[in-house]
């Protein structure tokens, strides 16, 4: 009797850890996107993977580079109304890291009405899923993917990004 009770264990162990993974990145990556909304620059650089912040110039010039691109864009009447994260995908082993994609939808308020964009983040951990950062995963990031990830994993498909609607 107790060797089917542990086969069980053995076997279910590894599907309560991988939805426990499902729940940490999802959580993460909100916190990510509400400091975006918030303009909490410096939790979304935190947020971000350490590589793409080092290609960007490191943490300082990226504070800069997002606190200058958000007041113009405030300028020019935009502003975040929400950013929605979906539930992860597949997670993937690439190298020592494990990768996954989670949709994210931005609404933003624009001259012209509400605009929504759809895209991926590509999320990353480096510590066995307990710790994830992301990389918004637009034309320039993706072309970027094999210079950020020499071990990415080609069976994690991204999906070519979307132009925004107009609400």
């Amino acid at each position: 009797m107790i060797k089917p009770f542990k086969l069980l264990l053995i076997l279910l162990l590894p599907v309560s850890l991988f939805a426990q993974d499902t729940a940490i990145v999802k959580k993460q990556a909100n916190g990510v996107a509400k400091a975006l909304m918030n303009s909490d620059f410096k939790r979304v650089i935190a947020g971000t993977y350490p590589k793409a912040v080092d290609i960007a110039g490191g943490k300082e010039k990226l504070l800069s580079m997002m606190t200058a691109g958000m007041s113009q864009m405030r300028s020019q009447g935009f502003s975040f109304q929400k950013v929605t994260i979906g539930s992860p995908g597949k997670f993937y082993k690439a190298g020592t890291e494990i990768h996954c994609l989670l949709p994210e939808t931005i609404v933003m308020k624009t001259s012209r009405g509400l605009m929504a964009a759809k895209s991926n983040l590509l999320a990353i951990s480096n510590d066995k899923g307990k710790n994830w950062t992301f990389i918004d995963l637009n034309e320039r990031a993706i072309s970027s993917i094999k210079t950020l990830f020499p071990n990415f994993n080609k069976n994690l498909v991204i999906p070519a990004p979307t132009l925004p609607v107009m609400l």
